[in-house]
């Protein structure tokens, strides 16, 4: 027995030894001891790593052997096992596709690869995963079905597939994971209608699905979900009725079934059985009925959102208790009941003083707006109630709602003057008061209206002449007064607005006098119609000074005279009618060498030869009657020949013809030879990206890009985005600098940001907004589409690069540390260009997507706004899939909070990025920086750090960058830079509220900044 122990015992510490020696060797000559024993996850991270084709912020370049793999970036590990269990790459600008070794990270607990491009499919191996908690793809280019083993991932709780290009039906094998709490598969192509097995998953709690082709019926099992809270199922052709079950869902927070093809009625009793109900989207279906009186107890709703349906009777909701209340919108409809009192829901609102959107047109409201109108919340931004049966006149105390927006009363019978005190809607944007009955006189209070850009008041009464107090509304885009019956003479004022730049319209009133040759001040203008008035004088040859006119209306006058020959210069002009007055002369030539499409200068005195080119050529084009001394033209007109005195012609010699003709032939190729070879000796060499390029290259083909980026070559790409990379091209002749955007076609999106940027960039021009030349939508040399912009060469990269010390390929300039002075004049670049687009443009854009690798630096390092591919304009229209789209716009970090709860885009989301952009500029941390978890965001760390500790959580790089440029200015660097500094961080914070009303406008930030720059320079104190 004593040997037997002795021989156990010996094998023992054989064994040991053996084991021992081994571990030696193996921390001599391999690596699974260095990578803790875990050579299986570092080899699945390294292949993971070979499928990402582009990395552009080099987030993989720290995955080396110099670092242990759970140092790497986006990498962490379990404590005890030093396994990997999350893999964290949000919004790293990834391209590339999965790899099937992503199975073997047997350990993962958590990935995130959202807002990147990532595409193929989802790998099957990604059920291996049987840990996995969390699965985020959303915003990729992931195709093909969802993969059904993703089901053995038995402790998945969140299932984020939202915005890629999935295809397919949901897997029946999801009815296992029975621990989800959070699916999102929006914006796919998922189709098969809803599964009904979804009713058994009892944990879930957000199920959101819209803008899929999923089809069908809503299946009655949904109603099983007792812990339900938010439910998006908009804009997937859903039929039929909603089953009575859903409606017993008390958890139900967020009820979202827009844009389907819905039908029957809402029960009576809809808000007792969803006391927690805070937005109620059903617009754009097919319902019918009235809208149920329980809506008066649904304490906590902040968004009704019906529009676009059949609802038709008595709105009697009372909406007194309703606290939260932020928006009701039921527009298009058919409610209205004919009785009296039907408008008496709005007196119940005055207690809502949350409320920002009342918008109730495109119904059959008949009655008087209550005179409690002005008593309503002063946070009201958007009071629609056009084209309804709305009489008696405009209630006093409007005045009193000080934020709004718009103001859209048009289309109603509305009496009686336009009460004064609507001068005080300082925020106002849109006036529409047009096509009502109102008279009396046109407030001279207007003129306060500072940020006003469209006025309507077309198809009154007003009497009375032109307020000149309008020329003090120097945001005015559109002024409408037509149809009226105005006098006087057209006050000057009304030519100093220089951004007038959609129309102005003075037709059919009363006028007199003459057109001032202030009019040429008007030079963004593209419509001016004066037409059916009484005014008279010659027509200003100042006109010519409109050089975005397109439409001239000036008929039904008494002008006289010629035409100006300066109008020759006016090349954009698509329009003239001349119609109707006293003009004489001859019809200059120079007509039939602008682009015009029509010209009407019937009934006046014209005399002498038609004009045979251009617009003359075509009969249809072209109206002249009444000028009873015109001659000639082209046939169709039928006018009489011209008389001409022959004169008489000397014969010369067949030679001496023979002679001149060489001799003048010889002496004008000497002349064009000479011109050429001094052109070519003096032309300028140096590239340019300038106005030359803007006028010559206005078309490019897919040769001519793939030639000017060497064949869209890796060593001229400086960027890539959600929806394309960017190219450094060398295009033309000259070798002109560009910067070439290739759309990304196979990501779901594409073609729209293709589309989405021409629509915007063509219509807007600012000196902090990157300048757009031309576009192309043409295909590849493989017959596939090929869609790309062209834009003005920015060469010092963008912010992201500055920020954070990135390496580029622009090799222009050497990425520098900036100082604070230039962070300022930056935030008031982007500050200015915001500002323009929401406040001065045709019609307001929203961008969408503003972030530091969106503001791009020309030469001077002037910052310049960039990638309108997510902008969206703020149409006349409320736009339904804008109020109800569930997805989430922009770039995570930065997009607002609430557009991540559906709510439609505003200049106030802008304004939230802006905010964010700011404190990233004066701390020197992204949003998306690892240290943020937990509920700490980048805002609330500067709010808990501000005041006392802003240098404490200040960029370093910022500190020591300062005092030299501070100090060529005279003044105390130290102290003016950390009151700088903490006006900075307390900008930033209030863009950046929770809260949209409670956010800055971006004018009084650009205000403040130009305060703080003077603090820093010893301007001002």
């Amino acid at each position: 027995m004593r040997l037997l122990c002795s021989i156990h015992f010996q094998a023992i510490l054989l064994l040991f030894h053996v084991k021992s020696t081994l571990a030696v060797l193996s921390s001599n000559t391999g690596t699974s001891s260095y990578f803790g024993g875990n050579e299986t996850d570092y080899q699945a991270l390294l292949a993971f790593k070979t499928k990402i084709t582009q990395d552009p912020g080099n987030v993989l370049s720290s995955w080396n052997e110099s670092l242990h793999f759970c140092q790497w970036e986006g990498v962490r590990c379990g404590r005890k096992h030093r396994r990997v269990t999350v893999l964290n790459l949000p919004s790293r600008g990834l391209v590339g596709s999965l790899s099937p070794h992503i199975g073997n990270l047997s350990f993962m607990r958590e990935i995130d690869l959202s807002n990147n491009t990532i595409g193929g499919k989802i790998l099957d191996e990604v059920g291996h995963l049987f840990r996995l908690q969390v699965l985020s793809l959303f915003n990729n280019t992931f195709h093909g079905n969802i993969p059904a083993n993703l089901s053995h991932c038995s402790n998945l709780w969140y299932l984020e597939l939202g915005n890629n290009n999935l295809s397919g039906s949901i897997p029946m094998e999801f009815a296992s994971l029975s621990k989800l709490v959070e699916f999102y598969a929006y914006e796919n192509h998922l189709m098969g209608g809803i599964p009904p097995f979804i009713g058994n998953l009892s944990s879930l709690q957000f199920l959101s699905l819209p803008y899929n082709v999923l089809g069908g019926q809503i299946p009655n099992a949904l109603g099983q979900l007792r812990s339900l809270e938010y439910l998006g199922l908009a804009g997937n052709k859903l039929s039929g009725l909603i089953p009575l079950s859903l409606y017993n869902l008390s958890s139900i927070i967020v009820f979202s079934l827009s844009e389907n093809e819905l039908s029957g009625s809402l029960p009576t009793d809809l808000c007792l059985t969803l006391p927690h109900l805070r937005w109620l989207q059903i617009s754009s279906n097919q319902f019918t009925g009235s809208l149920p009186a329980s809506l008066s107890n649904a304490s906590m709703l902040q968004r009704l959102n019906v529009e676009g349906n059949n609802f038709t009777g008595k709105v009697s909701i009372n909406f007194g208790g309703l606290q939260r209340l932020e928006a009701i919108i039921i527009h298009k409809n058919n409610l209205g009941s004919g009785d009296a009192d039907e408008l008496d829901f709005i007196k119940s609102l005055v207690n809502c003083s949350r409320l920002q959107n009342l918008i109730l047109m495109d119904n059959q409201f008949k009655g008087m707006l209550p005179n409690v109108l002005g008593n309503l919340s002063t946070q009201l931004e958007y009071f629609m109630i056009s084209n309804n049966l709305i009489f008696g006149q405009i209630p006093s105390g409007i005045g009193n709602l000080i934020s709004m927006i718009h103001l859209w009363m048009h289309g109603n019978k509305f009496t009686g003057t336009i009460p004064s005190d609507i001068g005080n809607l300082q925020m106002l944007q849109r006036l529409f008061l047009h096509h009502n009955k109102l008279s009396g006189r046109i407030p001279i209070t207007l003129g306060n209206l500072s940020s006003v850009s469209v006025m309507h008041f077309e198809n009154n009464i007003l009497q009375g002449a032109i307020p000149s107090s309008i020329g003090m509304c120097k945001n005015l885009n559109l002024l409408n007064l037509s149809q009226n019956n105005l006098s006087g003479i057209i006050p000057k004022q009304l030519f100093a607005i220089s951004s007038l730049s959609i129309s102005l319209n003075l037709a059919r009133n009363f006028l007199i006098g003459s057109l001032p040759s202030e009019v040429g001040n008007l030079v963004h203008l593209a419509e001016l119609d004066l037409s059916e008035n009484k005014l008279f004088g010659e027509i200003p040859s100042s006109l010519s000074s409109c050089t975005s006119l397109e439409y001239l209306y000036m008929e039904g006058n008494f002008f006289h005279g010629g035409i100006p020959t300066s109008l020759s210069s006016s090349r954009g002009i698509q329009v003239i009618d001349f119609s109707r007055n006293n003009l004489s002369g001859q019809i200059p030539n120079f007509l039939g060498k602008l682009s015009l499409n029509i010209l009407n200068l019937s009934f006046n005195d014209f005399e002498g030869e038609v004009p045979t080119k251009g617009v003359f050529a075509n009969a249809s084009a072209l109206s002249i009657v009444g000028n009873n001394r015109l001659c000639g033209g082209i046939l169709k007109l039928k006018l009489p020949r011209c008389l001409t005195k022959e004169k008489k012609k000397t014969k010369w010699p067949l030679a001496i013809k023979i002679l001149v003709s060489m001799a003048c032939v010889i002496l004008a190729v000497t002349i064009v030879s000479f011109f050429l070879f001094y052109w070519h000796k003096n032309r300028r060499k140096e590239t340019t990206s300038g106005s030359y390029l803007r006028k010559s290259l206005l078309k490019v083909s897919y040769q001519m890009l793939l030639k000017a980026t060497d064949g869209f070559s890796t060593t001229n790409l400086i960027g890539v985005g959600s929806f394309g990379s960017v190219y450094k091209g060398i295009l033309g002749e000259d070798g002109s600098i560009v910067a070439v955007k290739v759309l990304n076609l196979q990501r779901r999106g594409a073609s729209r940001s293709f589309i989405s940027e021409c629509e915007t960039l063509k219509n807007i021009r600012h000196r902090n907004l990157v300048k757009i030349i031309t576009s192309c939508s043409s295909v590849d040399f493989h017959g596939n589409d090929f869609k790309a912009l062209v834009y003005e060469f920015m060469p010092n990269g963008n912010l992201e690069n500055w920020l954070h010390d990135l390496e580029t390929n622009f090799g222009q300039v050497e990425i520098q540390n900036l100082n604070l002075l230039q962070r300022i004049n930056i935030a008031i670049d982007v500050a200015c260009a915001l500002d323009y687009l929401h406040h001065h443009c045709p019609m307001p854009v929203v961008h969408c997507d503003l972030k530091p690798s969106n503001i791009l630096f020309d030469y001077d390092m002037i910052a310049h706004v960039g990638d309108f591919g997510l902008a969206k304009f703020l149409l006349e229209q409320t736009n339904p899939k804008q109020s109800s789209s569930i997805g989430i716009r922009g770039t995570i970090g930065y997009t607002p909070p609430e557009y991540g709860l559906g709510s439609e885009v505003s200049t106030k989301g802008d304004v939230y990025s802006y905010g964010i952009l700011l404190l990233e500029m004066i701390i020197g941390k992204r949003p998306t920086d690892s240290m943020f978890n937990g509920g700490l965001n980048l805002h609330n760390y500067a709010s808990i750090a501000w005041p006392n500790r802003v240098l404490e959580i200040t960029d370093p790089k910022l500190l020591n960058n300062n005092d030299e440029v501070i100090g060529n200015h005279n003044c105390t660097p130290t102290n003016r830079t950390n009151e700088c500094l903490i006006s900075m961080v307390k900008l930033g914070l209030a863009c950046s509220m929770e809260l949209p009303q409670e956010r800055w406008d971006i004018s009084k930030a650009i205000s403040e900044l130009q305060l703080v720059r003077d603090i820093l320079l010893g301007t001002r104190i």
